[in-house]
């Protein structure tokens, strides 16, 4: 079986809408705006890039993502050359890059259930709010990889599910606090 790991900026009180600057949010690019930039609390990403053997996107991330992280060589060798699959109802096969390696569309979260299901390492899961919402309720989640922005957003789309589920446990599994204010938090789910 295959890890899910949703991997997130999210600020203190679970916002993780337009991190880095996406049109149509009142507080866009707030990870640049909150705190003083530490290289130390980026190394997460560098790790969680050696780890992934593949990356799963919502449509509206990968639409983001595919249009920026294939001309980013330097910054993303890793997750470029990696698998993706992409979870929609509405993408199509010719609405895919042709310069960002193998995608697969997936059409339901029982595909996504499928692909945790069999062979191979893991999985990251970059934004894709709505995708891990719908994940956390069927229980596919098996880690979330925070970075915790010292900053209140108020209104904004949530990274978890307001729905009224059954209680999850999550075990605390790193942790460190930078001194510009952010915390990462790598939490595994208990079953």
């Amino acid at each position: 079986m295959r890890t899910l790991i949703a991997t997130s900026f999210i600020s203190l009180d679970g916002v993780v809408e337009a991190p880095g600057g996406e049109e149509g949010y009142r507080n866009t690019g707030w990870t640049m705006n909150s705190v003083e930039f530490d290289p130390a609390a980026y190394e997460l990403k560098g790790t969680e890039q050696g780890e992934a053997s593949a990356m799963l996107l919502g449509r509206k991330s990968y639409e983001s993502f595919s249009a920026v992280w294939p001309s980013m060589t330097e910054e993303f060798p890793q997750y470029n050359a990696m698998p993706k699959y992409v979870l929609s109802t509405t993408l199509r096969e010719k609405d895919l890059v042709d310069n960002w390696g193998e995608t697969s569309i997936l059409r339901s979260v029982a595909d996504v259930a499928r692909l945790r299901a069999g062979e191979g390492g893991p999985i990251s899961i970059h934004g894709s709010g709505t995708m891990v919402r719908s994940l956390q309720e069927h229980q596919l989640i098996d880690q979330y990889n925070l970075l915790v922005f010292p900053v209140l957003l108020g209104a904004g789309k949530r990274l978890f599910s307001q729905s009224d589920l059954a209680a999850q446990k999550l075990e605390l599994v790193d942790s460190v606090a930078y001194p510009n204010g952010i915390q990462k938090n790598v939490f595994k789910v208990q079953r």
